[in-house]
């Protein structure tokens, strides 16, 4: 039940909380030249910091599964930390005015000019959504990662490198033939 849940959680977290860093977080006017001049600030103008976390937390998702026992837990301890840190960026860059700042700067073409008329979108909020299901899903795997499958050990390699058999010589070939004498057998016996 825990890893039915964990799984969607996690995956739908790490893209809605992708999804609202694409949008207009903040929007304002500057006032350049007697006019106003409307300006906007997607979340990824705002802070890098959800999306980047986003990402580790698809990566640390499906990689909870590929690893065992420590390894397991350190796993979803980083996804539960993606998760907590994209809700704080997101929640910190709700109120974040720098970004449009910065651009009414550039457009009035001085360094201490600032936005007016600031008002901030519900998308930082729809971030911090995302962020929360991928800490349930961190959570979740903390908690119940044991008891969940992981990828077969059955290809894996044991510790000791095993010893090649020798190929059959090819008869047909000279180079065989060269060998055969080499090691003084008659190639021509049968």
């Amino acid at each position: 039940m825990s890893l039915a849940v964990a799984l969607p959680a996690g995956a739908l977290g790490a893209a809605v909380a992708l999804l609202a860093s694409r949008q207009r977080w903040s929007e304002g006017t500057a006032t350049v030249a007697g006019g106003a001049f409307p300006l906007t600030a997607k979340g990824s103008d705002v802070t890098g910091v959800p999306a980047a976390l986003a990402i580790v937390g698809l990566a640390a998702l499906v990689a909870v599964f590929a690893v065992r026992r420590v390894g397991r837990l350190a796993v979803a301890a980083l996804l539960a930390l993606c998760g907590a840190g994209t809700i704080a960026a997101a929640l910190l860059g709700a109120s974040d005015s720098s970004a449009l700042d910065e651009k009414a700067a550039q457009a009035a073409g001085d360094t201490s000019a600032t936005v007016d008329a600031l008002s901030h979108t519900a998308w930082p909020y729809v971030a911090a959504v995302g962020g929360a299901l991928i800490l349930l899903a961190g959570l979740l795997a903390l908690r119940y990662g044991s008891l969940w499958p992981a990828m077969s050990g059955r290809y894996e390699r044991a510790g000791a490198p095993r010893p090649r058999r020798a190929a059959a010589p090819d008869p047909d070939r000279p180079e065989e033939l060269w060998k055969a004498l080499d090691r003084g057998e008659d190639p021509t016996g049968a």
